[in-house]
C-alpha cells in the first residue's frame, strides 16, 4: 500500500512543474512591472476608487491589508482589500492587480453567474475538502482487499474531492472576466497610458496561470485517489 501511495505521486508532477512555472512568471512579472510606475501617477487604490465610482459602486469601500498580494474584493461586507504592495504605490503592476479587483466587484454588482455560483458552494466546497483526504485515507487503511466499509469510505472521499475540484474549475471563467474586464476598463477609462496595457496583461495572465495550475493540481490529484482506490 505504502509503495503505491508513494508511487503514485508521479501523477502529480505535471501540476506541480506548472505550479513552480506559474509562480516564477507572478513573482517575475509583478517584480517587473511594480518598479514601472505610472505616467498618470496613480496608485492602485486611486485606480480601483475611480473605476469603482464611474461603475457606481461608491459605497465599496477601500481597506488596506497585511501580505504580499492578499488583495481581494469582499462580496460579503463588499469592500475591497488592497496590500500595501498594491494599494500605496503608482506602478503599473499595483493599477492592473487592483483593476482586477475591481472587476470582481462589477461581476458582484451585475450578478455574473459563476461569481454567484462559487460564492454560494463555498461553505460546502470547504466542508468537501476538509473531509474528502481523511475519509479517503482512513478507508485505504482499512479496506485494503475488501469491497465494503474501506472502499465505500474512499468513494465517499473521492465524491467529496470531485465537490472541491468544482470550485477549482469555476474560478478560472471568474478569474479570467475579472481581468479582461480591468484591462478593457482602464483603457476605456484612460486610467493607463498608451502601451502600459501591456504590462497589465503580463501581470494578470501570470496571475491566472495560477489559477490554472490550482486546477490542474486539484485535476491530478483526484487521477491519484482513483489510481490509489484501484490499486487496493
Amino acid at each position: 500500500m505504502f509503495l503505491s501511495y508513494y508511487s503514485s505521486m508521479l501523477i502529480l508532477i505535471p501540476g506541480l512543474i506548472l505550479a513552480a512555472y506559474a509562480q516564477y512568471q507572478v513573482s517575475s512579472a509583478y517584480k517587473t512591472y511594480s518598479r514601472v510606475r505610472t505616467r498618470n501617477g496613480l496608485t492602485g487604490a486611486q485606480a480601483a476608487r475611480k473605476l469603482l465610482d464611474i461603475n457606481g459602486l461608491s459605497n465599496i469601500g477601500i481597506e488596506s491589508i497585511g501580505g504580499n498580494l492578499t488583495d481581494h474584493y469582499d462580496p460579503r461586507h463588499k469592500v475591497m482589500r488592497l496590500s500595501g504592495g498594491v494599494g500605496s504605490q503608482d506602478s503599473i503592476a499595483a493599477v492592473g492587480v487592483a483593476a482586477h479587483e475591481t472587476g470582481h466587484a462589477i461581476q458582484d454588482k451585475e450578478g455574473y453567474f459563476p461569481l454567484r455560483f462559487r460564492n454560494a458552494i463555498v461553505p460546502v466546497c470547504n466542508f468537501a475538502s476538509n473531509a474528502a483526504w481523511p475519509l479517503f485515507f482512513i478507508g485505504l487503511i482499512f479496506g485494503r482487499g475488501s469491497t465494503g466499509f474501506g472502499v465505500t469510505l474512499m468513494n465517499i472521499g473521492i465524491i467529496l474531492f470531485c465537490v472541491s475540484l468544482v470550485f477549482y474549475i469555476i474560478t478560472l471563467p471568474v478569474e479570467f472576466n475579472a481581468s479582461r474586464r480591468a484591462v478593457a476598463a482602464l483603457e476605456e477609462y484612460q486610467l493607463i497610458a498608451p502601451g502600459e496595457e501591456q504590462g497589465v496583461k503580463k501581470v494578470l495572465r501570470a496571475a491566472a496561470l495560477t489559477y490554472v495550475a490550482s486546477t490542474l493540481m486539484a485535476f491530478l490529484n483526484l487521477l491519484r485517489l482513483l489510481a490509489l482506490r484501484n490499486r487496493n
